[in-house]
């Protein structure tokens, strides 16, 4: 499986969590997965949380919209986003990468 994959209109991304980094954001395609930076550390799911509020801010859509299908104590995660709204110039660019 890809790092991403379309279910109707939802979208369904694979990625690995780097907790407490110093910058939040999309990073790149490692291993098959994308690569996230969250400032949140691993504790109490604020990772998670982080995770799924910078998602979706980046696609557009309220944080409701965006399900944590796998991975709830992993680095590797799968997420549900229900009908993005808009699809980010990071994800483009990165969708028409081999990886």
């Amino acid at each position: 499986m890809s790092w991403y994959r379309w279910d109707g209109n939802d979208l369904i991304l694979r990625v690995k969590v780097q907790p407490r980094a110093a910058r939040e954001g999309v990073d790149r395609i490692h291993n098959g997965v994308l690569k996230v930076r969250v400032n949140a550390a691993p504790v109490d799911g604020r990772a998670n949380a982080a995770l799924a509020q910078l998602i979706a801010r980046e696609f557009a859509v309220p944080r409701a919209r965006v399900a944590l299908l796998q991975g709830s104590a992993s680095a590797e995660k799968q997420l549900r986003i229900t009908a993005p709204m808009s699809l980010p110039a990071w994800f483009e660019a990165l969708s028409r990468q081999i990886s």
